[in-house]
């Protein structure tokens, strides 16, 4: 094993980028714009050229480096292929040998999403598990798969789309995917609003501080404040997620659910809800998985690029 290696994380507006030892430790990261023009084709020689100045920068020379690991957010394939990012432009092409033929290193590429629940697993709040199922709440809902503490990616790449799951059959308005009635359209931090929204709609006599301008930081900052029109509304979120990854549980079975993303933030409080209609739903074997907050926030996608590449 060498002694270096470089996690890539792909968003629609910048690249983040780590250097890290190959004993896990984060030595640097930096940021460079996603230039999307032209297709994305800009993309991949930006981070190849961003690397090599990197490289000069901390004196590294080749033979030190490892390999690269990169997040890309859409579907990878097992042998590197993309099968379509929309928001960068890219159609099907081989996105690891294209930035090893520009590089000259071993590089591996995987889903985004999955490539962060790798790295949780590996450094963060999945650390001494081996079968976890990562849940982003943003605004979206993510999801990351780890079987054997190896991504499981899916035939398509599409393993751990939690978010698209069919949750509620009545649903009148479309999710972004172009379906109805999706997990996420309830339990990120937007659709946790929209539950909010219709609530407050329905019950216009209750007595609350929440208003129709809220957010979900302020909906759970009511909750520790006792809000009972809040606590209303995240029982219902609650129940829906929960009920949610009670199905997925039949499924996997995974040791732990790490629970990530911008609404993790609101803490404990939030793993106890899921964790309360969790156990109402579960098949009773799978009724005592454990639930962690996720721990590397923003730098999870580089950590998981890194131990992607280790493998």
């Amino acid at each position: 094993m060498k002694d270096y290696a470089f996690g890539v994380d792909i968003g629609g507006t910048t690249v983040k980028m780590g250097l890290f030892t190959t004993e896990g430790g984060l030595e640097d990261t930096w940021e460079i714009p996603t230039r999307t023009q032209d297709g994305g084709s800009l993309i991949l020689g930006d981070i190849a050229e961003s690397i090599k100045t990197k490289m000069e920068e901390k004196q590294i020379s080749a033979d030190d480096v490892e390999g690269i690991g990169m997040g890309v957010p859409g579907p990878v394939d097992e042998t590197g292929n993309v099968l379509k990012c929309a928001n960068l432009g890219w159609g099907f092409f081989n996105v690891e040998k294209e930035l090893r033929s520009l590089t000259g290193f071993k590089v591996k590429a995987g889903n985004d999403a999955n490539v962060a629940a790798l790295g949780e697993m590996w450094q963060g709040g999945g650390k001494g598990y081996k079968d976890i199922v990562m849940v982003t709440l943003g605004t979206g809902v993510g999801g990351g798969i780890i079987i054997n503490g190896r991504i499981l990616p899916g035939t398509n790449g599409a393993a751990g789309e939690i978010g698209h799951m069919t949750v509620m059959d009545n649903e009148q308005e479309t999710c972004g995917c172009g379906k109805k009635g999706c997990l996420e359209q309830y339990t990120s931090a937007n659709g946790i609003v929209r539950v909010a929204k219709r609530y407050l709609a329905a019950h216009p006599d209750a007595k609350t501080s929440l208003t129709p301008e809220l957010n979900s930081k302020i909906l759970w900052d009511e909750v520790k404040k006792g809000d009972e029109v809040a606590i209303a509304i995240t029982d219902e979120w609650g129940e829906i997620l929960g009920k949610g990854l009670a199905l997925i549980s039949c499924v996997i079975d995974p040791q732990a659910f790490v629970v990530g993303g911008g609404m993790s933030k609101a803490g404990e409080g939030v793993i106890e809800k899921i964790k309360e209609y969790y156990k109402k739903y579960a098949f009773h074997a799978s009724r005592d998985t454990e639930f962690r907050l996720a721990k590397l926030g923003n730098n999870a996608g580089i950590y998981g690029g890194v131990k992607l590449v280790l493998e």
